[in-house]
């Protein structure tokens, strides 16, 4: 039977990571190159830049209770983003080489029933994933054309509160840092958005293996002699012990 590719399943969840450069090319973590100094700069530039900011401008508002808690309740839910992609840096090494492990023989579905079984989780996985992807991409268009559905982009009005060390109520400047904004928050919302669906994915992963796994148990006595009992036993033990390890 042709090999099953783990991957594949969460091939756009992957190609996401690697436009917010969290995902190196192949197995490896970040190494001194071009997508490396990427990342650094997408990174900060857009995720840490866009924090300081708004976190800066709070000294400025900090008499205007609406727009404090308005501003606070963003930036914490934006702020999830630097810790995620810190783990996700630090334990890089680790997750690519469960993924490596994932297509090794031993994870592989046996059977077309065991493919079968694992299907309906990969498939609410992606639709999950693309309600995910859907709605916050709405979202950030909303936030995008607020001040110009309100009009009120006449009065040089940003989509976040933030401070900037110069004044974005005269053009070029004002549109500069509006497209800033907009794309400093997909760049977070995509950040965010990919590395919990990542995570959730791995979890699902471990469904499908414990589904495989309960299959082969079931199918052990199907007329075979005990010899063949023994070693698919062994290999279901086996196999057992590497989706706990």
């Amino acid at each position: 039977m042709e090999k099953f590719d783990w991957k594949l399943t969460i091939k756009m969840n992957i190609f996401m990571l690697k436009v917010v450069g969290l995902w190196p090319e192949g197995n490896e973590t970040y190494k001194l190159n071009f997508y490396t100094l990427y990342a650094v700069i997408s990174t900060t530039f857009f995720v840490f830049g866009h924090n300081f900011f708004q976190i800066f401008n709070i000294v400025f508002i900090f008499n205007d209770l609406k727009a404090l808690t308005g501003t606070i309740f963003i930036i914490l839910t934006q702020m999830l983003a630097i810790l995620k992609s810190y783990y996700l840096v630090q334990n890089m090494k680790t997750l690519k080489g469960l993924l490596v492990i994932l297509n090794s023989d031993i994870f592989q579905p046996k059977t077309i029933i065991q493919r079968g079984l694992i299907e309906p989780s990969l498939n609410i996985w992606k639709n999950i994933y693309m309600v995910f992807f859907t709605m916050t991409t709405n979202d950030i268009l909303f936030w995008s054309t607020f001040p110009i559905l309100d009009k009120s982009v006449k009065e040089y009005r940003l989509p976040f509160l933030a401070w900037y060390p110069y004044t974005t109520k005269i053009s070029p400047l004002y549109e500069m840092t509006y497209i800033y904004q907009i794309v400093a928050v997909y760049f977070i919302a995509m950040v965010n958005l990919n590395i919990d669906t990542l995570i959730a994915a791995l979890n699902m992963y471990t469904g499908a293996q414990c589904d495989i796994l309960c299959d082969s148990l079931r199918s052990l006595l199907n007329g075979d002699v005990p010899t063949d009992i023994n070693k698919k036993f062994i290999n279901c033990t086996e196999h057992h012990k590497e989706i706990l390890g």
